[in-house]
């Protein structure tokens, strides 16, 4: 589970790397963006946060039964995650609204004056809401689901909790795995057809119920160990399906690229194709991992402490560069390059120093020493 999620993460950097080329809305663009970009975006974003949340569902169980009471475990989740948070908020995430602002509003003022007047406003700047969690909204959502994870482990009696999981044991074996999951998040697709992820937490409920299942499967991976063998049975068809699922969603984007708008008959079967594309690649993720990647590194340590401070600081550095890249008129390949060297240097420097210093650490997601 450490390798996808250092893997995951990996690949979040890349994607939010390409947001600065694709045609899609951002806080910093190319001057002319890539409509092609699309199709390598597309070949992840159905399934990298989805993954992200089931391993974090695992990672939840194991730090309960290592805790042993809710109380404790919300202590110790809250801690770990909220005071990044805020941190995130007031220091780190500024410097990204107001470039988009400059950017795309012509806001006149510097920094300075901005995080002083108006970062702190709790409203709207040219619809932009302020102050933002921006990207953070995913320490947002797993906090929310650690409180509902506790809620239940608190109320919900040991036996009665026992024989649910037992019972969703019997639903997950075999190809379950691979059919109830995806069965829910097409439930859910039918239901809501016409909503928009907006990761402002309130108005956010078809989201949830998609983020939750695999967090709840996650976790169920961890309390009952046996759901790994249903893996190991189906893991090769979810490949085969992920890809030919992908290789739907590539031909639409492509023969209806950028701002091109697709015929009506190919929005629903390009949304199905998205969420098969989505678990099958999961479930196919999860039997690689267990299979091939259940062994340990040296590298394995430092590079599962350093993907909170990685994401924290990641795409501040990507919109701070992307706004000089800009400014200086580059050509995308060279400012390719120049952002994944910088995001990389970056990164590696922010957690290099904060993990160095005590006082620092809790504010970029490590425990004190």
């Amino acid at each position: 589970m450490d390798w996808l999620r250092i893997g995951a993460f990996g690949l979040l950097i890349l994607y939010h790397i390409g947001m600065y080329f694709v045609p899609w809305g951002w806080h910093v663009k190319i001057a002319a963006p890539i409509d092609w970009v699309a199709i390598p975006m597309l070949a992840t974003n159905s399934w990298r946060l989805a993954l992200l949340f089931l391993v974090s569902g695992y990672a939840s169980a194991a730090l309960f039964a290592k805790l042993g009471g809710a109380g404790a475990f919300v202590r110790s989740r809250s801690a770990r995650l909220l005071i990044p948070l805020v941190f995130g908020i007031i220091v780190v995430i500024p410097p990204q609204p107001w470039i988009e602002l400059m950017g795309q509003h012509g806001y006149a003022h510097g920094l300075a004056h901005f995080w002083w007047h108006d970062y702190f406003r709790f409203g709207a700047l040219d619809g932009i809401i302020l102050p933002t969690w921006q990207h953070l909204w995913f320490v947002v959502y797993l906090w929310v689901y650690t409180l509902l994870a506790a809620a239940v482990l608190a109320w919900v009696p040991e036996r009665v909790r026992a024989m649910v999981a037992d019972g969703a044991v019997r639903w997950l074996g075999g190809w379950g795995m691979l059919i109830v999951p995806l069965a829910a998040w097409l439930l859910i697709l039918a239901l809501f057809p016409d909503h928009d992820e907006t990761h402002a937490l309130f108005d956010d409920g078809p989201s949830h119920l998609h983020y939750l299942i695999p967090f709840a499967i996650g976790w169920l991976l961890r309390v009952r160990s046996a759901l790994f063998a249903a893996v190991a049975r189906c893991w090769r068809a979810g490949l085969v399906i992920g890809l030919a699922a992908f290789a739907f969603v590539a031909w639409v984007e492509w023969n209806w690229s950028g701002n091109t708008p697709a015929p009506d008959w190919v929005s629903m079967p390009f949304h199905i194709a998205r969420l098969l594309q989505g678990w099958a690649t999961i479930v196919a993720l999860v039997g690689i991992a267990d299979a091939y990647w259940n062994r340990d590194h040296p590298w394995r340590t430092t590079l599962a402490e350093a993907v909170f401070p990685f994401y924290i600081i990641h795409q501040t550095i990507i919109v701070v560069t992307g706004w000089y890249l800009l400014q200086a008129g580059v050509a995308a390949l060279p400012s390719f390059l120049i952002l994944v060297v910088a995001t990389v240097a970056g990164c590696w420097l922010f957690y290099t120093i904060g993990r160095t210093i005590g006082w620092l650490r809790p504010l970029i997601g490590l425990q004190r020493i």
